[in-house]
């Protein structure tokens, strides 16, 4: 077969530093738009995206010419950038992020829980939540290591 094909859904999640509440609702329609043009231009496209004020979640397809890693880095970079010049001066995401593997199957599920964050965070906070997530997934972590 001489074409590569592929379709790789990620929920993607990560935080500001320290879990600083930066992401106002003023400024959250727009980060949204945002992120949806940085990563169709990365040949990608976004299911679904919901900025809370500490932390992000975004369901995209992975291009298939680029590494989880790359399409991250590409994504917070910018964004930082994109909110330093929006007045959020000190604005950082935290060094690591979580990115999960959806099935076709689970898509529009996955969906559902990004556009429910709101009234998922009256309930739980973002730790507890990336904690359920990291046990759902069966990934070790090491709590010192997590968190910046």
């Amino acid at each position: 077969m001489p074409q590569s094909l592929a379709k790789i859904y990620l929920h993607i999640i990560f935080s500001t530093k320290r879990r600083e509440k930066f992401i106002s609702e003023k400024i959250r329609p727009e980060l949204h738009s945002y992120l949806t043009e940085v990563i169709y231009n990365l040949n990608s496209y976004v299911h679904e995206i919901y900025a809370n004020p500490e932390h992000i979640h975004i369901l995209s397809e992975l291009p298939r010419t680029i590494t989880i890693a790359q399409l991250i880095l590409k994504i917070k970079t910018s964004s930082s950038i994109w909110m330093k010049t929006k007045g959020v001066e000190k604005f950082e995401w935290q060094k690591g992020y979580g990115a999960f593997s959806v099935s076709h199957s689970k898509v529009e599920i996955v969906k559902t829980y990004i556009q429910k964050q709101p009234e998922h965070h009256q309930k739980f906070n973002f730790e507890n939540e990336f904690r359920l997530f990291l046990k759902e997934y069966n990934i070790e972590f090491d709590e010192r290591y997590v968190w910046d």
